[in-house]
Order: structure tokens, then C-alpha cells, then sequence
């Protein structure tokens, strides 16, 4: 069976500057990195230009393969629009090969009709905008219950619909799978895995939240290693991204050995 491929999402170390962060990676030898538009200090926030985002990863030799992310993409306006002509551009100008899209996670909008409504209209406005500037819609549903986009069944179903799977592929997030209870994965459709373990074991699957997200050990609840096992063994070959986003990860002093560890046990198990 081929080795899985690594990447690193921004949220694995926060605290690190966008150059660090590159460079954790190349020390764990992984090549693909996401980066976030969402943590104090980024790139993307404190008004870096894309081109010296574009030469520090070309320095590193690395490969952006996301910005994470646009939210509350199904809920289409003006604003909306705006925000993703934005970071459209943005993910053209540094070389990011794609765009993450996460749902409206607040309870609204979650009405059978609305929800494929929402989704329809989002993906089709989206289409045309991604299209030209040559970049990936990654779309992410979140087993949160309260989530208006839950299962990738629904977001398979609308990009079938639409013609749109050369522009659109859906995200395998291996808590979100397991929180939704949903066993249909789509590997041909994948075009990102994002992986993180839950270890506690006080808290119900209902009640796991972003907090509870932790580099995957012996301990992971959520069955990562036979989720990667699915999804490599139906023929998924792109990269498994670790996003965690307990504290007590963004708080390792040393979080290059502990991913190098959480790497190892991975590999070992699969």
C-alpha cells in the first residue's frame, strides 16, 4: 500500500510566524502546507502581499495546497462575494491551489430545502470565480448538529448536479466524518484530508467541539488510522493535513516532535 502523504495546516502551530511554520514542515519533510486566513498575525490578516507569500513558500520549496477558508460560504450575499473575490485572488496571487469553503455552523439555515437551496446557489456563483483564476473549491461539511451543511452526501450530490467536479472536490475531515455518523466516503470526489484525534475520554461525541482536537495516538477515538486505511485503500492518493485545535497542542514547546511522533504512529498503524 502506498505511504500516505503528510501535510500541515497553520492551526497544527499558530503561534509560529508563516517562515517557522514553513520550516517545521521541510524539518518533518513534508512538502504541502494550508494556510489560514483566520489566526492573529497570518499572512493573509496582517496585509502580507501574496507574492512574498508565494516566494517564502517557493523558498522552502514548499506547495500551498489550500487557504483555510472562506466561512459561511452557503450563505451567498454581496459580502460574501466580496470576501471570496478577495481571497480568490489571493490564493491565485501566492500559488495556493485551492480554497477551502466552510458551511454556516450557527443552527440557521439547516431546513431541508434552504440548506440544498443555499448550497446550489453558493457553489453556482462560486464556479465561474474559481474557474477563472484557476483555483480548487474544497468544500468542508462539519458533523456539527447544529451545522447547515453536515454530510458530504449532500455537497456530492450538488457538485454532481451542477457539472462542477473539475472545479469542486469535497474535504474528508476525519472528526467531522465521525461526529456526522455518515460511512459513505467519497475518495474519487476528496480532494483534502484533514486529520486530528480526540483522546478524551469524559466528553460524548455530541458534545466534541474544535477544543477536543488533538494530534492522532493510541488513544484517538475517532478512528483516523481506518478512516486514512478507507479512503487510501479506494484509491485516495492526495494529502492527510493535521488540524488540531486543542490548546494544549498549540501550546508544545516542541510541536515539531510531537507531530514527528503523531507521524510515526500513524504510519506504523496503517
Amino acid at each position: 500500500m502506498s505511504s500516505i502523504r503528510f501535510a500541515l495546516n497553520h492551526m497544527c502551530a499558530p503561534s509560529l510566524t508563516l517562515d517557522d511554520f514553513f520550516a517545521a514542515a521541510k524539518e518533518l519533510g513534508i512538502d504541502n502546507v494550508e494556510i489560514r486566513n483566520d489566526l492573529a498575525g497570518s499572512a493573509i490578516l496582517d496585509g502580507t502581499p501574496p507574492a512574498t507569500v508565494k516566494e517564502l513558500a517557493a523558498r522552502h520549496g514548499l506547495t500551498i495546497i489550500s487557504i483555510n477558508a472562506l466561512q459561511r460560504f452557503n450563505e451567498w450575499n454581496d459580502d460574501r462575494a466580496r470576501e471570496a473575490g478577495e481571497l480568490i485572488a489571493y490564493a491565485r496571487d501566492c500559488g495556493a491551489r485551492a480554497l477551502v469553503l466552510v458551511p454556516v455552523n450557527d443552527g440557521s439555515g439547516r431546513e431541508p430545502e434552504a440548506r440544498r437551496a443555499n448550497l446550489r446557489k453558493a457553489l453556482s456563483a462560486l464556479k465561474p470565480m474559481l474557474e477563472a483564476a484557476g483555483i480548487i473549491g474544497l468544500v468542508e461539511p462539519l458533523g456539527f448538529e447544529i451545522c447547515s451543511l453536515r454530510l458530504k452526501s449532500e455537497a456530492a450530490a450538488a457538485i454532481e448536479e451542477l457539472g462542477a467536479k473539475s472545479t469542486f472536490c469535497l474535504v474528508h475531515d476525519t472528526f467531522h466524518h465521525h461526529l456526522a455518523g455518515e460511512t459513505s466516503i467519497f475518495p474519487e470526489l476528496t480532494g483534502l484530508v484533514h486529520i486530528s484525534g480526540v483522546s478524551d475520554t469524559n466528553v460524548s461525541v455530541a458534545d466534541m467541539r474544535d477544543p477536543h482536537r488533538v494530534l492522532v495516538d493510541a488513544e484517538d477515538r475517532l478512528d483516523n488510522v481506518g478512516q486514512l486505511r478507507a479512503l487510501t485503500a479506494a484509491g485516495y492518493v492526495g494529502p492527510a493535513s493535521f488540524e488540531p485545535f486543542a490548546p494544549t497542542v498549540h501550546a508544545l514547546k516542541e510541536p515539531v516532535a510531537a507531530l514527528r511522533e503523531s507521524m510515526a504512529y500513524i504510519v506504523g498503524q496503517l
